[in-house]
């Protein structure tokens, strides 16, 4: 039995699937990772900063300006669509059989696609607000902006709802996202690496037994996964659901 023949027996054996994905899962969408040679650390290199930096919560109180100049070139793709992995994924949920998505990913690629149950561990461009007021602003308001956003309300500061370097996870994000996976009888990652942490960590709460890495590198879980295969995650998840549910009406 091949690795796709695997797969297909494992997604057909399971009724709650969890999934935990990465950069990998948008790059297909054409949205850059963070370490390849054309990634977001790389595009930061232009400002002669380190991403720790750059990216941290101290650098946006500090330099809001350069903050945003960075974010708004290198962090936002609107134009981007969901690919197949992203669809395949909201098959699996319409049909009953995905019980979660836990997402280290900015860009609500997977809502865009038709998921409901997603677990935003590092937030959304999508969502911003006032720093003093709360009031929350569309992305379109932080586009728009000729430097820095502030509130129209009350004239302070607006930040994006993604988590910054110095800032802690949000913590019902969090639970949410552990709950979903100790209670799958099926884990696939896909798309990362897994050295990002908190969010490998979550990997640890798995208690079921059929965990699949789907990722072109290895990882530091590959050992103890029960399959791994090393290919594009939305041809694997695109095939395997296809031959699991059928092909997808929306693509004829």
């Amino acid at each position: 039995m091949d690795s796709m023949e695997r797969l297909i027996e494992m997604l057909r054996a399971s009724d709650h699937i969890v999934f935990l994905g990465g950069a990998g899962v948008s790059t297909e969408s054409g949205i850059p990772d963070f370490r390849s040679e054309s990634g977001i650390f790389k595009t930061i290199q232009e400002f002669g900063l380190r991403p720790e930096e750059l990216l941290s919560l101290s650098f946006f109180y500090q330099h809001p300006d350069v903050f945003y100049d960075y974010y708004r070139k290198y962090l936002i793709y609107p134009s981007a669509q969901p690919n197949a992995a992203h669809k395949a994924l909201a098959r699996l949920e319409q049909a009953g059989l995905l019980s979660g998505i836990v997402t280290q990913n900015i860009d609500e690629l997977h809502q865009r696609a038709g998921c409901r149950r997603v677990f935003e561990l590092h937030g959304s461009v999508y969502k911003n607000h006032c720093l003093k007021c709360g009031k929350a602003f569309p992305l379109s308001y932080i586009m728009d902006a000729d430097s820095v956003p502030h509130c129209d309300a009350c004239g302070d500061l607006i930040k994006p709802d993604v988590v910054l370097y110095g800032e802690g996870l949000d913590k019902l994000t969090l639970r949410g996202a552990i709950s979903r996976i100790s209670g799958a009888d099926m884990m696939i990652v896909g798309g990362t690496s897994l050295t990002v942490y908190p969010a490998a960590g979550l990997v640890d709460y798995f208690n079921g037994n059929r965990l699949v890495i789907i990722n072109k590198s290895e990882t530091h879980y590959d050992s103890a996964a029960h399959l791994v295969i090393s290919d594009s995650i939305g041809k694997v998840l695109g095939e395997a659901v296809n031959a699991l549910l059928g092909p997808d009406p929306a693509e004829n």
